[in-house]
């Protein structure tokens, strides 16, 4: 599997990375397993949790992800053949974890995240959300402590608006301490209609799409294929995509699924793939055979004309 740079870390990630959100949880410990190794036996190696996974599903109170994750590297003893991304911020009620980006709750919640794994060092660590009621500065020292302390390798940002991102640029440059080097957001190839909201999640905007270009800043992409909604006839748009616009890109990508004999799934992961700067799509499955659908995208070769077909349409 092909590898891009992270940002200006010198590192370089697989160029799909693998959402690990319901692993231990909504699927079974099996299913987990099967669909791990097979995105490993594909070449990727960026597989990316959080602490509050999957709290919501029923029987789980997070952190289910990142135990399964533990037990399965343990298993096949590949730690350092990984890089493994977590994140904190998010409230976990089981737990009594409040949403924030304290300094007290990110090393805690840092040490929490080490010992499900079974890990010594987390190879990037998100702040996932934007904590407005924390300083800037308090959440960036602690973790620039846990960079230095060898827990955290390089550090990340989820949910946050370019202007945050510049701010806590500036302090981190001002202070020496460790700089964000990405941002993973919710992006798909569908745009959001004007005023949608999505809270607590941010879409990618063009704004921030700049800035990262810019800054050498490496996006990521969750919720990519929007939850099976570009093919699934049981799922529908929601209203927050729905519209004239949609409509148009749709008759678009299908279009050019067609002629490149992949399904709208494929090609908007090429897209993404293709795009300049690259994303990087965090992309999941449930069954082998959708993450055989997904892996498919990395085969899928879209010509200038068809990108630029693709970024055009709307309405």
């Amino acid at each position: 599997m092909k590898k891009v740079p992270l940002g200006s870390t010198g590192i370089d990630v697989s160029i799909l990375c693998l959402g690990a959100m319901h692993l231990g949880s909504k699927e079974d410990e099996a299913t987990s397993v099967r669909l791990l190794d097979q995105y490993v036996e594909a070449g990727g190696s960026f597989i990316d949790t959080a602490n509050i996974y999957a709290y919501w599903i029923p029987g789980s109170k997070g952190g289910e992800s990142e135990h399964l994750l533990g037990k399965w590297m343990k298993q096949r003893g590949n730690r350092d053949r990984l890089f493994i991304a977590s994140k904190v911020g998010f409230e976990v009620p089981a737990e009594g974890v409040a949403r924030s980006t304290s300094a007290q709750l990110v090393v805690a919640e840092c040490e929490k995240s080490l010992k499900r794994m079974g890990v010594e060092t987390i190879d990037l660590y998100y702040a996932h959300n934007d904590d407005r009621n924390t300083p800037v500065e308090e959440t960036l020292e602690a973790f620039h402590k846990l960079k230095k302390e060898g827990k955290v390798r390089f550090i990340g940002a989820s949910n946050f608006r370019a202007w945050r991102l510049e701010q806590a640029r500036w302090v981190s440059n001002t202070k020496g301490w460790a700089e964000y080097c990405c941002i993973q957001q919710r992006y798909t190839y569908l745009r959001p209609n004007p005023g949608a909201d999505f809270s607590p999640q941010v879409a990618l905007n063009d704004d921030l799409l700049d800035y990262c270009a810019n800054r050498a800043i490496t996006l990521l992409a969750y919720s990519p294929l929007l939850g099976g909604a570009y093919t699934r006839k049981d799922k529908t748009l929601t209203a927050q995509y729905a519209g004239p616009d949609a409509d148009a890109r749709l008759a678009a990508l299908n279009a050019i699924a067609q002629e490149v004999d992949a399904t709208p799934n494929q090609v908007i992961l090429a897209w993404m793939m293709h795009s300049d700067p690259v994303v990087v799509p965090v992309m999941a499955a449930s069954a082998e055979a959708q993450m055989q659908e997904n892996l498919g995208a990395l085969a899928v070769t879209l010509r200038a004309e068809q990108m630029a077909r693709l970024n055009a349409a709307g309405a």
